[in-house]
């Protein structure tokens, strides 16, 4: 049976513009570069996409709970713990009570951690420097004023969602 052309959409269906809708754009684009960076530390240290991302986050901002780490990334919980619990299995990451509050523990990471972080940091800085190299300077600051402005839109359309 021959396969209708993809360019065709039978009127009696909404059309949805894949290469021209913003979110699927966003996903493909993210999930390209972001599968390019990752065979650099999956070749080199055995870590996915979200472990990467927990011990980037822990290397900037260290001392976070498991669930300001997942808000940090919009990453889902269950991945995040799954990522911690590896990353401390390994030895890549240390969770200890916060403070005075026992039921608050936070994490960090370990001196195993931050030798990897150490080395894959200026790898992905580079790659970004690559990434980023034909655009010239003005380009590269509207780029990172749109997603600001895209990042504080969607917030505050979650904020209006909830509440």
């Amino acid at each position: 049976m021959p396969r209708p052309d993809p360019q065709e959409t039978p009127a009696e269906h909404a059309v949805l513009e894949l290469e021209r809708f913003l979110p699927y754009r966003l996903s493909v684009l993210s999930n390209r570069v972001s599968g390019m960076i990752a065979r650099i530390y999956t070749e080199r240290f055995a870590l996915g996409v979200t472990e990467w991302r927990v011990m980037a986050v822990l290397g900037r901002y260290p001392d976070l709970s498991a669930n300001e780490v997942a808000q940090r990334t919009a990453m889902d919980k269950v991945a995040v713990s799954r990522a911690v619990s590896g990353l401390i299995q390994a030895g890549r990451l240390q969770r200890e009570m916060h403070g005075d509050d026992r039921r608050r523990s936070v994490l960090r990471l370990s001196e195993a951690g931050y030798r990897i972080y150490d080395e894959v940091a200026p790898l992905a800085l580079e790659f970004e420097r690559k990434l980023l190299g034909d655009l010239p300077e003005d380009e590269r600051a509207l780029l990172f004023r749109l997603l600001d402005r895209l990042d504080e839109l969607e917030f505050k359309a979650e904020a209006e969602a909830s509440g």
